[in-house]
Formats: C-alpha cells, sequence, structure tokens
C-alpha cells in the first residue's frame, strides 16, 4: 500500500512520518527503512529503523529514486515499510512526475509486500487525479 502525507512546509508532515516510523518499528514483523533528505531524523528514528540519506548516496530523480527502493526491497525480503522524506524535492517538483513515480510505487507496494509512504510539499487539492485519494492532508 502506498500513503501519502501531504501539507505545506512547516505542517508537521515530518514529525507525522516520525511518529509512524517508530510505530512502525514497534509492531513490524520485519525491517523498517527511513529514506530522507540530508541528516536531520538522526536522533528521532528509532535505532531500530534504517535510516538512509538520498545525498549519501546521489539519489535525484524519479527513476533514481525508484530504482533505489526497488533495490531495497529486492535485497531485504523482510522490508515490511518504507518511509520516504521530501520527496518532491528528490524526485523534482513535476506533478505529472510524481503521479508516475507513485504508479510504480503502488506496483511495487504490491509485489514486495511492503507499505510505502511518501511525505509531499503540496496541498491535498495540488495533487495529480488519482493520486489525491492515496494523502492525507496535515
Amino acid at each position: 500500500m502506498v500513503t501519502l502525507i501531504v501539507g505545506k512546509k512547516g505542517s508537521g508532515k515530518t514529525k507525522k512520518l516520525i511518529e509512524r516510523a517508530n510505530e512502525a518499528v514497534k509492531t513490524s514483523n520485519g525491517n523498517v527503512v527511513v529514506i530522507e533528505k540530508g541528516l536531520k531524523l538522526t536522533y528521532d528514528i528509532s535505532h531500530q529503523a534504517r535510516l538512509v540519506d538520498s545525498d549519501s548516496y546521489s539519489i535525484q530523480g524519479m527513476d533514481a529514486l525508484a530504482g533505489f527502493i526497488s533495490g531495497i526491497c529486492a535485497g531485504n525480503y523482510d522490508v515490511t515499510d518504507i518511509f520516504v522524506d521530501s520527496t518532491l524535492k528528490i524526485i523534482g517538483q513535476d506533478m505529472e512526475n510524481l503521479k508516475t513515480f507513485v504508479g510504480r510505487m503502488s506496483k511495487l507496494s504490491e509485489s514486495a509486500d511492503t507499505n510505502i509512504t511518501l511525505l509531499v510539499s503540496a496541498e491535498k487539492g495540488d495533487l495529480p487525479e488519482g493520486v489525491g485519494e492515496l494523502a492525507t492532508q496535515i
């Protein structure tokens, strides 16, 4: 399942991601991965979750992020949850790219049996058709 947490900058999206990731660590029978842009969540996310800095792996663009997440799922059959902070900063601000990316992540989520949560700095009404239904507005 793919879920989007949306809202403008400063609306509390990252706080919600931290809460959900730490809760997933407590309830998961597998591994939880949090992908962030820059090292800002180090002390907020449980040490039991795998925290990955996208900048450390030069992940830029939709294809790079999709490939990276696919690789995580392919290399670790027991990943139950993946959280991505700053999605639009990584893939770019183009909303059509976001729609394509969400579609790819939905297929991956289903085939890998992994929950994927994306943080998107936008209002729910600004999301492309078909993507808004997956969004929780903060």
